[in-house]
């Protein structure tokens, strides 16, 4: 009997090894995690340019591996990392100004994002941070060094099967846009959003042309929610909730995007672009956080948990939380690790389960 009963275990551990294998079989099919963006997928490129938006130090990644400041902002992993992670490849994508990592590393997964930039050029002067050109220009570079290292065939094999996550747009808005007068002077809130999704259309058909093809693009999160802009809202004399005008505005923006993703799926041969939309899993969580497992929306675990990140947010501070994962936010302006993932399993399950075939 007892043999009979262990047989049976043994087969069922069979079968799911076999069934988990067959999972990380088809996500192989992505071969590496391709990143551009903003702070919300830069694994620390600000760490090796002259600028001030920079989390290198503690308690910037004291959940991440070794506790371990690599640049990101959060206490832990990004989505990135996570999506990497799903489809079967590292749990973290590196940077590529990183000097610990070489092209050997790259070539399953790379992010070239620059926290503070934006689709607008001038939104990376701002913080001076790497535009988007910028990004593009190392990408250009990783390419010849992955011909170099893993041969033509193979690195055409790479760079057209690759995922290639973009996520930017919230600084246009919120460091651009509703900070600098020259810019409102030039459009109205439409009128900027439109210029912007010209400039996300430029940019997708660029790396197009260089040879990507799986893309998610990311729209923007419910910004006006964010605990800095909590913060300024109050202080404006609007009331300690989200900002309204901030939100409608990312809603909005997020429709655009829809339509590009549309337009681009039917004029450019052979692309499959996905719009990643985090906006109503992320409001969701700030509005009912205990339903996620959340004791705190409003504020930030750093600090006073208002107005810090960055510099602002270091580790000699007393304030910040003990226990992260009670947060939404991590900083005023970037979630927690925990939310991270809750909002990359939405994407996964509601964006990304195409690209797993």
């Amino acid at each position: 009997m007892r043999d009979k009963q262990l047989e049976c275990v043994y087969l069922r551990w069979l079968f799911l090894a076999q069934f988990f294998m067959l999972i990380i079989t088809d996500a192989a099919k992505v071969p590496a995690v391709v990143v551009f963006g903003d702070s919300s997928v830069d694994a620390g490129n600000n760490n090796q340019i002259s600028t001030i938006l920079k989390s290198n130090f503690r308690p910037y990644g004291r959940d991440f591996y070794g506790g371990k400041p690599t640049g990101r902002f959060s206490n832990g992993r990004i989505p990135p990392d996570f999506i990497s992670e799903a489809f079967g490849l590292r749990p973290f994508v590196p940077a590529y100004l990183d000097p610990m990592y070489n092209i050997s590393d790259f070539a399953e997964g790379v992010c070239f994002a620059s926290a503070g930039t934006g689709y607008d050029n001038s939104t990376s002067d701002v913080l001076n941070v790497l535009p988007v050109w910028k990004e593009v220009e190392y990408y250009k570079d990783y390419q010849n060094k992955l011909i170099a290292n893993v041969g033509e065939q193979k690195a055409k094999f790479i760079i057209s099967e690759a995922l290639y996550l973009i996520s930017m747009g919230t600084n246009d808005f919120l460091e651009n846009y509703y900070t600098l007068p020259n810019t409102q002077s030039q459009y109205s809130v439409d009128e900027y959003q439109v210029f912007l999704i010209g400039l996300a259309e430029n940019f997708i058909k660029e790396i197009y042309g260089l040879g990507a093809r799986k893309m998610s693009l990311t729209g923007l999160p419910p910004m006006g929610c964010l605990p800095l802009e909590r913060t300024t809202n109050f202080l404006n004399g609007y009331g300690e909730g989200c900002n309204d005008e901030y939100n409608t505005v990312a809603l909005h923006f997020n429709q655009k995007l829809s339509g590009l993703v549309q337009k681009l799926n039917k004029v450019l041969p052979g692309i499959r672009v996905v719009l990643s939309d985090p906006y109503n899993i992320f409001m969701q969580i700030v509005l009912k956080p205990s339903s996620f497992g959340f004791d705190v929306a409003e504020v930030a675990c750093c600090s006073s948990g208002t107005f810090e990140m960055g510099y602002m947010c270091d580790q000699l501070n007393p304030l910040t939380c003990t226990d992260a994962t009670k947060y939404v936010f991590w900083d005023s302006f970037h979630p927690t690790e925990k939310t991270n993932k809750i909002i990359t399993d939405y994407v996964l399950k509601n964006s990304l389960q195409q690209f797993f075939t």
